[in-house]
């Protein structure tokens, strides 16, 4: 996991500290699914059946990415943004290695 850029974001609550329990409730559920496929694999179920649940759970996992990328952009970059200078650039620049790394996947 990549370490915090820059130590004022350890200070500040994250942009989706609001949707902390949403987000939290959605990341169990991704584990629920997570164990639900060891268990599909251990009694050697089908690899299509397998696969589709493995998409489910990757969509899971797509749709979170995107709800803390969407709160960093409109809290992190927007207060950046208001401020301007170098913490603007370095915030827009942090964002889309975030957004690069995201498309990797």
């Amino acid at each position: 996991m990549e370490q915090l850029e820059h130590a004022e974001a350890e200070q500040a609550p994250p942009g989706y500290h609001d949707e902390k329990d949403a987000v939290l409730k959605r990341l169990r559920r991704i584990e629920g699914q997570v164990r639900g496929l060891q268990r599909l694999v251990e009694e050697d179920q089908y690899c299509i059946d397998v696969l589709t649940q493995v998409a489910a759970t990757t969509k899971g996992l797509q749709a979170v990415a995107m709800q803390l990328l969407e709160k960093h952009l409109d809290h992190c970059v927007r207060e950046a943004m208001v401020a301007g200078g170098d913490t603007a650039e370095e915030k827009v620049a942090e964002a889309s290695r975030a957004i690069a790394r995201l498309l990797r996947t």
